[in-house]
């Protein structure tokens, strides 16, 4: 950043925090009326300078391109045969910054493509339209939506390889979930009626808790259960974080992803997890037996759970360990 800018920033902030002051903890009124005392508001247009909202489009369409997911998109993405004159990284951007900017649909590209200082922003001459737009967007099959999450994916782990070497230090923390979405249309294909009575779709969310990204996003009619498919794209997950460098992999999810046919196979793998595990009858049969002075509050984090049950059971004898389960030894 240009020292003229950071000092200019500087002097703002100054001004800003100036103005605040004298407010912090309340203060008198300056008159009988509400603070929002403005008579009038004059509006200038400048001849020269043009300025826009989302000043930070910039930076993340730089970042797009240094990190080479503008490169890879256009490399391996392969929807589009012939670029009149838009290329799909173009397509895939253009969708993106309109999300970014505030667009909740299509249509709202339109507003995006009459912004001279948002296409100077981008070096642009001009944008897709919402019609091209769509047309790009009905050219995704199943395989081309798996083929875009797999070049951002693969660009993802250049990314985490730049860390420092403690950045793998720790677990790599895996979440899945289903999230409901409703939708406003009445013909869209593959939505569905959700439990609480909502049109719409349900898709799978697997994402790495440690960075907040989501590594697979999947969409299903909104009827199916939230576990459907989760199991393919933990492994998949699974691999990708291995690849970039952790060696611990932690599973979590509520009691929906609580398939005990994986348990085995993620034990073998050294892969641990932690699921909620529904309310059998025959469990709370179990459970409202025991004596009130059986249970304890327990306060721990799973890390804690984890490093003391293993530390208990390198003090197990080798007799006692090879009896373990393998439930237990997942720990």
């Amino acid at each position: 950043m240009k020292t003229k800018i950071r000092r200019q920033l500087a002097s703002r902030k100054s001004e800003i925090m100036s103005r605040l002051e004298p407010v912090r903890g309340g203060r008198e009124p300056l008159g009988l009326g509400p603070e929002f005392a403005a008579r009038g508001v004059e509006y200038e247009i400048a001849d020269r300078t043009r300025a826009i909202a989302s000043g930070g489009i910039g930076a993340i369409l730089m970042l797009a391109s240094k990190v080479g997911l503008v490169k890879a998109i256009d490399e391996r993405l392969e929807i589009l045969q012939r670029h009149r004159p838009y290329r799909d990284s173009d397509h895939v951007r253009n969708i993106a910054f309109n999300i970014l900017c505030g667009g909740r649909v299509l249509d709202d590209i339109e507003v995006r493509r009459n912004d001279t200082a948002f296409l100077d922003a981008l070096g642009a001459r001009t944008i897709p339209d919402p019609t091209t737009a769509g047309d790009f967007c009905r050219r995704f099959d199943a395989e081309a939506i798996h083929r875009l999450m797999d070049v951002i994916n693969d660009v993802r782990v250049r990314v985490w390889k730049r860390q420092p070497n403690s950045f793998f230090d720790g677990v790599a923390r895996i979440d899945a979930d289903g999230t409901l979405v409703p939708t406003a249309g009445e013909c869209k294909q593959g939505m569905g009626l959700s439990y609480n009575g909502v049109w719409g779709y349900h898709p799978l969310v697997v994402s790495l808790s440690n960075t907040q990204e989501p590594l697979y996003i999947v969409n299903r009619s909104g009827n199916r259960p939230s576990e459907e498919g989760a199991p393919d794209y933990f492994a998949r997950a699974i691999e990708l974080c291995r690849n970039a460098g952790w060696k611990q992999i932690l599973l979590r999810g509520d009691t929906a992803f609580m398939q005990t046919s994986h348990f085995d196979r993620w034990d073998r793998d050294g892969v641990r997890f932690v699921f909620g595990y529904d309310a059998l009858r025959s469990l709370v049969g179990r459970a409202e037996t025991l004596e009130d002075d059986a249970y304890r509050e327990l306060v721990r984090t799973a890390e804690v759970a984890f490093d003391e049950a293993r530390i208990e059971r390198t003090k197990q004898p080798r007799d006692e360990k090879s009896k373990s389960t393998g439930a237990v030894d997942s720990l």
